[in-house]
């Protein structure tokens, strides 16, 4: 089939990808001409793993190509992706500007019927205004020609992204229409070969059900932080647990690991998008809320505890921070609960030495130019480890999973702060350390 995917951000490329990779030809749509130059090149512009092979791959064999000309992109494709950015405006809602601008210009350039997908990130009845828009545009040329509005969207875990789209565990088509809902079954039949995973329903209903979907992931992590914390206050260890509950299979162990609160560029802005969602109907939000409110505090706990340890004052103190992505296996520090902690240290006057092996550069453009001047870029993760009065672990990487316990007794206080509950205090006092994490007995009870 010939595609048209709209936007090459991380949604857009990787799903321009994928369908290429199945045998489509595909033209993904810019107006970024650096990142259209980039991924003329093959340079990919995001860390996402896989997704660097499998792009020079189809750019090799023809299969995808990148522009600037939406005119041409709409000449013979059936079917047209809409995935451009949805960022948060300053109530919560979603900005739909980006994708209500795109859908005007598909009105303005389509020439033969298609079916045009929201793979973005939208609102309860964005459809309908992304139809209303194309009509307009539609119109305003004297022109009648056919299309429908499909909602189409994308569960994609960044880091693991290629395998999400090439083997999905669901693939939920939002249509009424029979045509459209037969052409995208044949779009996704090479991704469902194993078992039928498509999933037919409302246009409203598809919209609604990737909100749902990452409001509870993002309610199943602020409930287990809130117990985390309680543990903290009645002497229990939380791993223990997480074990009890998670072996129920009601519950199950996915999304109920305690750490320093969620990041990134979907939970955060979704949760806010359901509360905004919720308040225009008279709905009051309290769950939403209180996934949000547990959220944004969740991200100064750690800080908390060296402020408890060290003292409002941290002018004398500097610390390695491993870690700076919001989740491993990416580069990207939105929301990221590292950012958040850096700025809290630095405005208490710390030093901080950040190592992280994907997400430095992300990290300079998130941080003021005040505050970079508080901060060292580290090449390796034990770099002037012995500089430091301790250590921050804010991003599980396997990589430090299995540390060098022995390069780490050369911290000045001998004391680890784990933002993610990665060691088992045990382990870290045997090697001669103190341990602080979340919800965690610092010290096993006597046998």
């Amino acid at each position: 089939m010939r595609i048209a995917v709209i936007g090459t951000g991380y949604v857009g490329l990787v799903t321009g990808t994928c369908f290429a990779e199945m045998g489509n030809d595909v033209t993904c749509v810019d107006i970024d001409e650096k990142k259209l130059a980039q991924l003329d090149q093959g340079i990919v512009p995001i860390h996402e793993p896989g997704l660097d092979d499998l792009l020079k791959r189809n750019r090799a064999s023809g299969r995808i190509r990148f522009s600037n000309d939406l005119n041409s992109a709409l000449l013979d494709a059936s079917i047209v992706f809409i995935a451009v950015g949805t960022p948060p405006n300053e109530d919560g809602s979603a900005d739909l500007s980006h994708v209500l601008k795109v859908a005007k210009e598909i009105g303005e350039c389509l020439v033969h019927p298609v079916v045009v997908v929201d793979k973005s990130t939208v609102p309860v009845g964005t459809a309908d205004q992304v139809r209303e828009a194309i009509a307009l545009a539609l119109a305003d040329r004297g022109e009648a020609i056919e299309f429908d509005v499909v909602s189409n969207p994308e569960f994609l875990k960044e880091g693991d992204a290629i395998k999400d789209f090439m083997t999905p565990d669901r693939i939920v088509i939002g249509s009424e229409v029979e045509s459209s809902r037969e052409m995208m079954r044949e779009l996704y039949t090479p991704f469902s070969r194993n078992h039928d995973k498509i999933q037919y329903m409302g246009v409203r209903d598809a919209e609604m059900t990737k909100y749902a979907a990452n409001a509870m992931l993002a309610t199943k992590i602020s409930f287990m932080n809130e117990i985390a914390l309680m543990c903290d206050h009645y002497g229990v260890d939380v791993e223990n647990v997480r074990k009890g509950i998670g072996s129920d299979p009601r519950i199950g162990y996915s999304f109920i690991y305690p750490g320093s609160g969620y990041g990134g560029s979907c939970f955060p802005k979704d949760v806010r998008a359901l509360i905004n969602m919720a308040g225009e109907v008279g709905v009051e939000p309290r769950i939403f809320q209180a996934v949000e409110d547990r959220n944004r505090s969740q991200k100064l706990v750690l800080v908390d505890k060296i402020v408890a340890h060290f003292g409002e004052d941290l002018s004398s103190l500097s610390f390695t921070v491993w870690g700076l992505a919001f989740k491993p296996e990416t580069d990207d520090v939105r929301e990221a609960p590292a950012i958040t902690l850096i700025s809290a240290l630095v405005a208490r006057n710390a030093r901080i030495r950040v190592y992280d092996p994907q997400a430095s550069e992300s990290t300079r453009l998130a941080l003021a130019p005040e505050q970079l001047s508080s901060v060292d870029f580290l090449d390796s993760p034990y770099q002037d480890i012995q500089q430091s009065s301790a250590l921050i672990i804010m991003t599980e990487w396997k990589m430090f999973r299995q540390p060098d316990f022995k390069l780490l007794g050369s911290l000045k206080e001998k004391l680890i702060f784990d933002g993610r509950n990665m060691f088992e205090p045990a382990l870290v006092h045997n090697h001669g350390l103190e341990y602080i994490g979340i919800g965690r007995r610092s010290r096993p009870l006597p046998r």
